[in-house]
């Protein structure tokens, strides 16, 4: 039998798991219809706007918040029949050498799981580090090899790697100490009922499908997974590519588009359905898998909020 006190603490425990283990169903059960969101700020003018122009919800970059002010956002939005379904963190850099730099990106990914409890989102979007100021292959030459097992690269291109020397130890180092972040913030995650989702936008790391779905699964954890940037993909490997190697590791997508230059080497972003991802395949590919979760368009923001939800609109339709 349970004393007074103890009882007590296993009905409170026992309550929260319940609560955590409710919201992770719904996330993980939200049917086939994919639901729209932008990225922006929870005040009540744009969440109304939003709302109007045809929204579900919205993406948040204010992470820097008290779980209170988040709850007070979450009450706002869902009075107005809008979602905050997730929290972007964004960058952090986990493969700094500055040990304290790493604690406090640690501790700043622990308050945005916090806030995101507090806003209702059910994720946040993290980009573990960045590589940068060495000499690696462009996107169209990678070649990569890898070990399974640690995630260490063998080779980024074909032929001759000793020019890519530095940058395969600077990849295998952010692997490991990313890896090292992530494990002591499973806890958190778990304990917020909030899934770190990780992007690898433009970061220089994890830059192929099967590198990128190697990663994310070597955690074997409910609470990593992937945030998939579609247009981000592009230069890399077209986004079909991407979805089919990641599969129910993605959590959440951002809609953008990328053109690709005449001979496909390069190019530059642009509106959706104006660049050169092919949507119709795309969300064949996100429906094959089981996606059916928020789209959130990220950019295009020369486009008025009616046009992106109409764009956004015959996406999803496949067209």
């Amino acid at each position: 039998m349970f004393d007074r006190m103890n009882r007590r603490d296993f009905l409170a425990a026992t309550a929260a798991a319940v609560s955590v283990g409710s919201r992770l169903e719904a996330a993980e059960s939200q049917g086939s219809a994919m639901k729209k969101a932008l990225i922006g700020n929870p005040d009540e003018e744009t969440l109304t706007a939003w709302k109007a122009a045809g929204f579900d919800g919205m993406e948040t970059a204010a992470w820097n918040v008290s779980p209170e002010k988040a709850a007070a956002a979450r009450r706002r939005a869902e009075t107005l029949g809008m979602k905050i379904h997730s929290v972007m963190r964004a960058w952090v850099n986990f493969n700094s050498r500055n040990l304290e730099a790493v604690e406090r990106d640690i501790a700043s990914v622990k308050t945005a799981l916090m806030a995101a409890e507090g806003y209702g989102a059910d994720a946040i979007l993290l980009v573990p580090c960045k590589v940068i100021g060495l000499k690696m292959p462009q996107p169209w030459e990678f070649d990569i090899e890898f070990d399974q097992k640690s995630g260490h690269l063998k080779q980024v291109a074909a032929g001759d790697n000793g020019p890519y020397r530095d940058y395969i130890a600077a990849h295998d180092h952010a692997t490991d100490s990313s890896r090292k972040a992530l494990e002591r913030l499973i806890p958190t995650a778990e304990k917020t009922g909030v899934t770190i989702a990780m992007e690898n936008v433009w970061n220089n790391l994890w830059v192929k499908p099967d590198l990128f779905t190697n990663f994310v699964s070597s955690f074997d954890s409910r609470w990593v997974k992937a945030y998939f940037d579609i247009g981000n993909h592009v230069k890399y490997a077209p986004p079909e590519e991407w979805i089919r190697a990641l599969g129910k590791l993605i959590v959440k997508c951002h809609v953008k588009d990328f053109k690709l230059a005449k001979n496909g080497r390069g190019g530059k972003f642009s509106d959706i359905r104006d660049g050169s991802v092919d949507w119709p395949s795309v969300v064949k590919e996100l429906e094959a898998v089981g996606f059916g979760g928020w789209m959130t368009i990220e950019g295009s923001g020369r486009l008025s909020v009616d046009e992106r939800n109409k764009r956004l609109d015959m996406i999803i339709a496949g067209k």
